[in-house]
């Protein structure tokens, strides 16, 4: 499960480029900008699929298109590669104004020798990731074909790729002539991550052993066998996700569980985050998080603040049933409990001690499954009743607040 967020943020030439950042339900381990394949988009299969499966290891994603392609402003024909690495650092400059700096570059084809050029302008990054990227930017001008006679000539040139046209300027090749990626690559100076297919009939799998090669230690080198250049197929792109996903914690602190071991004595801490109604709550040993639904302005990555109350209900019931079926030996299989809560006019309610103004009405089904005789089942309806929150709820509660402004 993952939360997609729509975000938009400005490029060096004060155009608006259109991103997705998808977000796990828990807080975010690490934050990771992906960087798609020449002319793709930020939702090509292999881009969305790959971004979806780091969010199960609660790694946040961001996925955006380059100037000129997908929902991004700007004209295509006027980008090069140098533009692309500098709509990467705005990408991850971005985040880290988010307060959410990037410690991983993930690349597909062109986009994995962008990530390789930018990695030493982005502090914050300590891991790289190449899929089937070139070795030099050179190589996607094999691309054009026969045009690359007509842009040399003409400056520009119609070129079809993937099935639709661009324009193709001089100045593209001009710029990926001048692209020293090799000593880029040599000076990284973060761990390396290469995947590439041997049956990548694009980018030849002779281009990831050169960077291989020229990198320097750690570095590894995963084969995507069967694999075609664009992932197409979705186990593929999942394969990338688990193995990145495995692979980084040994580079970036995200193994560690986001507890809290200050917290003592059955303390819980919630903590919002800077947007809308998130909330990260704390046990000693237990994260979760808390949230409002999209209807009233939320994100929805969690449960709101009743779902708790009424699962802490819940949660108490079938425990309490449980503990006093094993202290009792009977042979109680399993324990189901159905809440809902609703606030009614208190003169609707008719055994309310209220008249008036709203009564807070909880309702509570309880499915009790196992071989048990009438009175063994109907003294734990009667059990239910005494589990500890249900105490709680029923009797008088006082609570203290002491609040400090810092």
């Amino acid at each position: 499960m993952h939360q997609t967020e729509k975000v938009e943020f400005q490029n060096n030439e004060g155009e608006t480029l259109s991103g997705r950042l998808e977000m796990p339900l828990t807080q975010p381990l690490a934050y990771a900008v992906f960087a798609h394949c020449f002319t793709c988009s930020k939702d090509i299969a292999a881009a969305s699929r790959i971004a979806r499966g780091l969010t199960r290891y609660g790694v946040a994603v961001l996925r955006f298109d380059f100037t000129g392609l997908g929902n991004s402003d700007g004209d295509f024909a006027n980008t090069n590669f140098s533009s692309n690495v500098q709509d990467l650092k705005a990408a991850a400059d971005f985040l880290t104004q988010q307060g959410q700096a990037p410690s991983i570059l993930v690349g597909h084809s062109l986009g994995g020798a962008a990530v390789l050029a930018v990695a030493d302008q982005v502090p914050s990054v300590k891991a790289v990731v190449t899929i089937g990227a070139p070795s030099d930017a050179t190589h996607v001008s094999h691309l054009f074909g026969s045009s690359k006679d007509e842009i040399e000539e003409k400056g520009l040139a119609k070129v079809s790729l993937v099935g639709r046209e661009f324009t193709i300027k001089k100045q593209f090749l001009d710029d990926i002539e001048g692209v020293q990626l090799e000593a880029k690559i040599k000076n990284l100076r973060r761990a390396l991550l290469i995947f590439h297919s041997p049956q990548d009939e694009t980018v030849s799998i002779d281009h990831a052993k050169k960077i291989y090669i020229e990198a320097k230690h750690p570095k590894s080198f995963v084969s995507l066998d069967g694999a075609d250049h664009l992932l197409s197929r979705k186990e593929d792109s999942e394969y990338v996700a688990d193995v990145l996903s495995s692979w980084v914690k040994r580079y970036l602190d995200v193994a560690k569980s986001p507890v809290r071991t200050d917290l003592e004595g059955g303390k819980v801490l919630v903590q919002s985050r800077r947007k809308k109604y998130t909330n990260d709550i704390y046990t000693e040993t237990h994260h979760w998080v808390a949230d409002e639904p999209k209807s009233v302005g939320g994100y929805d990555l969690g449960p709101n603040p009743y779902d708790h109350l009424l699962g802490g209900l819940g949660a108490c019931t079938n425990m309490t049933l449980r503990m006093y079926a094993e202290r009792k030996g009977l042979a109680l299989d399993s324990v189901k409990t159905l809440l809902t809560h609703t606030r009614v006019h208190a003169k609707d309610c008719e055994d309310c001690k209220s008249t008036e103004g709203f009564v807070d009405v909880i309702e509570r089904q309880i499915q009790i499954e196992g071989d048990l005789t009438d009175e063994q089942y109907h003294r734990l309806v009667e059990i239910a009743d005494r589990c500890p929150v249900h105490r709680t709820l029923t009797n008088e509660i006082k609570i203290k607040t002491d609040a400090k402004k810092v």
